[in-house]
Formats: C-alpha cells, sequence, structure tokens
C-alpha cells in the first residue's frame, strides 16, 4: 500500500479541522491483522494535537484535516506516512500498514 486512504464513516455536523486548529480525537489504532495497538477509548481521555504541525504521523495529519465535529473516519496509513521502517514502541512493525479508526469531538 502507498497511498493514504480515507473512509468517512460518519460526516460530522460541526466545524471542519483545518491546518493550524486543536483538534480533541478518540481512537483506535489497529494493524492489518487486525491486532489493536492502542485506543484512547478504554481511559476515556480524548487525544489532543494541533494539525499540519507534525506532531502525529503524517498519516493523521493530512487524513484528520477536513473533519467536521462529530464525524468518524477510517484512516489506512501506508508505512511512509506512518512509522515507516522503524516501527514504534515494540507494537508497531517495521513497515507496517496502520488502521485508525478516529471520531473528532472537538476543535479548540
Amino acid at each position: 500500500m502507498t497511498e493514504l486512504k480515507i473512509e468517512d464513516l460518519t460526516v460530522g455536523t460541526g466545524s471542519e479541522a483545518k491546518n493550524g486548529d486543536t483538534v480533541s480525537v478518540h481512537y483506535t489504532g489497529y494493524l492489518t491483522d487486525g491486532s489493536t495497538f492502542d485506543s484512547s477509548i478504554p481511559s476515556g481521555q480524548p487525544f489532543e494535537f494541533t494539525l499540519g504541525q507534525g506532531q502525529v504521523i503524517q498519516g493523521w495529519d493530512v487524513g484528520v484535516a477536513g473533519m467536521k465535529v462529530g464525524g468518524k473516519r477510517k484512516l489506512t496509513i501506508p508505512p511512509d506516512m506512518g512509522y515507516g521502517e522503524q516501527g514504534a514502541g515494540g507494537v508497531i512493525p517495521p513497515n507496517a500498514t496502520l488502521v485508525f479508526d478516529v471520531e473528532l469531538l472537538a476543535i479548540k
């Protein structure tokens, strides 16, 4: 896989996220074999980051931009827009394609 795949599961009705916005999301990340490697949902603590600032993997900066508050997307992220040859934290293998379910909760 070489391109980011964005699937809108639910289109939100709120404001649209753009570069420079601080966004609050819930997410679950899993590998293509279906094994979950991370999720904000069990803790109940949304994840916040500023879009387009390189605070997250490129697949998130590109894939969350344009979402509207209340929306849900499935992002399938190729390795070069994820963690690449390095992998991450012992849970994401090198050159892994990542899948994230992301819900945009708020724009701040």
